[in-house]
């Protein structure tokens, strides 16, 4: 089941053009939805992942953190979705690639809307408003935001359930109100449930509810252990374990006719806590020179110069980097389309001046600026293969 592409070589120099962009519009998981939705017969969507065969009841199982790779290194941990390999993809045994960057919010608002980052306008963990001038956490949705605004578009899920396909979304009630639940995952009912078992039960039932369904739900918990404890920590393992099984109980209580998909957000890596892995932005002179604001995470930095010194923030960075991270122009990166093959043009001023996507198992940390996740063992975002493929693992009734 190897998969042998531009994403295992390590090419040099590193050129902006080297990084491996990831699959909009075949491949991605912007392409999920709509392919599932057009099978549905809701209007305006199209079957970008032509694997996949169409069913009348579809549901998408998204666990958050667990990457291709991490699945396919713990087969004692995750039996029952280890059997399931070979369906990635529609039987290519392939991963889906996630989208640039390889974090959560970015990857839900494409999953929901069926759009690339530089459409939906959720390009990275923290990114400048335009408008304020200030850094927007998109996760955690801070300093609050208009919603409606900053991603305009209707969700696959508003669509559908426009189209008269039964839309539901089963997860944690914590998210039912949250602006990113709105702008990403929205449309039809939502049904808040604590467990994974009742999650699962609940989407089955759900499923079961329309001659036509789409239905999505979620599991927080493996990326949580992810980045307290590491991939591969027993901490991480339990929960692997856990969402392996939770995978099968709603295998087993699909009805007829129905189609399961597990996929995720992003990948991880764990990084080493020493000098040489974790750069340290807030100590480091070189770095912050020029630079007005510092957005992203660690491995998929927006680098906001102030006015006048963006040529000489990226020559600087691609100096001090260039052998460890893919350094880009606001400009370069669009061109080669890490964030897709359109950027709107009010999406276009919270992308970096700079960005700085990691090769190496590395991160550039923010001790004094951003405590907690310069703490965490287990970091994602770049466009690494353990980062950046995900599985699209297939069950049908």
């Amino acid at each position: 089941m190897a998969h042998q592409t531009t994403w295992d070589q390590h090419p040099e120099p590193l050129t902006v053009t080297s990084a491996p962009a990831p699959e909009y519009g075949s491949g991605s998981l912007a392409d999920l939805l709509p392919t599932l939705a057009a099978g549905l017969g809701v209007p305006g969507m199209s079957a970008a992942i032509s694997e996949l065969t169409p069913a009348d009841r579809n549901c998408v199982f998204l666990i958050d953190g667990l990457g291709w790779e991490q699945l396919r290194a713990h087969p004692e941990d995750a039996p029952f979705m280890t059997s399931l390999l070979a369906t990635s993809r529609g039987g290519t045994g392939r991963p889906l690639t996630a989208g640039y960057p390889a974090t959560t919010a970015t990857s839900l608002a494409s999953v929901g809307t069926g759009l690339p980052p530089g459409m939906h306008g959720l390009p990275g963990y923290t990114v400048r408003n335009p408008d304020t001038g200030e850094l927007m956490n998109q996760l955690r949705w801070q300093p609050w935001t208009p919603p409606g605004p900053w991603q305009p578009y209707p969700t696959v899920f508003q669509l559908a359930h426009e189209a008269g396909v039964h839309a539901a979304q089963v997860s944690s009630p914590t998210f039912e109100s949250t602006p990113l639940t709105k702008v990403a995952l929205s449309g039809g009912t939502f049904l808040g449930r604590l467990t994974g078992e009742d999650r699962m039960d609940l989407a089955a039932e759900q499923l079961a509810a329309g001659d036509r369904s789409l239905v999505y739900t979620y599991f927080a918990e493996v990326d949580g252990a992810g980045h307290r404890f590491g991939v591969d920590s027993d901490t991480w393992r339990g929960q692997l374990m856990y969402a392996d099984r939770l995978v099968q109980r709603l295998a087993e209580q699909l009805p007829p006719r129905s189609a399961l998909y597990v996929t995720a957000d992003h990948g991880m890596i764990d990084v080493a806590f020493d000098e040489d892995h974790r750069i340290d932005f807030d100590e480091d002179w070189e770095l912050s020179a020029g630079v007005a604001l510092l957005g992203g995470e660690g491995r998929a930095r927006h680098v906001y110069a102030v006015p006048g010194a963006a040529g000489d923030v990226l020559t600087c960075w691609r100096e001090v980097l260039g052998e460890q991270f893919w350094v880009a122009s606001r400009d370069e990166a669009i061109a080669a389309g890490w964030f897709g093959p359109k950027i709107d043009e009010r999406v276009y001023g919270r992308i970096g001046d700079v960005v700085a996507a990691a090769r190496d198992d590395v991160l550039i940390i923010a001790s004094e600026r951003e405590p907690k996740e310069s703490a965490m063992v287990g970091n994602h975002g770049s466009m690494t293969p353990a980062e950046q493929l995900v599985p699209l693992l297939e069950v049908r009734s």
